[in-house]
């Protein structure tokens, strides 16, 4: 569900009560643990933490007129939504989050390709996820994106 909202707190805003406390809670501790370099914007109409064009002026290959994504949070239809670049495109950063997520949670955990969704609002590692944002820096991640996508899309 993608929001119109131009802002991040007008997006939390918009959320229903249930939503609202634990989509702000993530926002909080993903700002919290955030490496320094990458920016909080709307993207993709929900919370986005990206690397700007001020320091990735290409931008994501897909349009380039968008900055690099790393992180988003979405209220979703049925679940409340964090999409990681970086455990799509990182084996060791998924393993680590994997193992670290059974230390952390009694529930299974419930994951795709950078998809990480918890349905049960009451039953998310907020602190495990702030680590998680601490994992990847700026250069990390625009290393892990040049060499997986961009370079592979210029040699096709």
């Amino acid at each position: 569900m993608q929001s119109d909202a131009s802002t991040p707190q007008e997006y939390i805003d918009s959320l229903p009560d249930d939503r609202k406390s634990a989509v702000n809670e993530l926002r909080k501790i993903i700002l919290q643990n955030l490496p320094t370099g990458f920016t909080e914007v709307m993207s993709y109409g929900m919370l986005g933490y990206v690397v700007p064009h001020s320091i990735y002026p290409d931008g994501y290959h897909c349009n380039p007129s968008l900055p690099l994504p790393f992180m988003n949070v979405a209220s979703q239809k049925n679940f409340i939504a964090i999409y990681h670049m970086g455990i799509y495109a990182n084996p060791n950063l998924k393993e680590w989050f994997t193992n670290e997520y059974a230390k952390h949670m009694k529930t299974k955990l419930d994951m795709g390709k950078s998809c990480l969704r918890f349905k049960k609002i009451n039953e998310i590692p907020f602190e495990l996820v702030g680590e998680l944002a601490s994992k990847m820096t700026v250069q990390d991640c625009i290393g892990i994106y040049e060499t997986q996508y961009k370079n592979k899309r210029k040699g096709s």
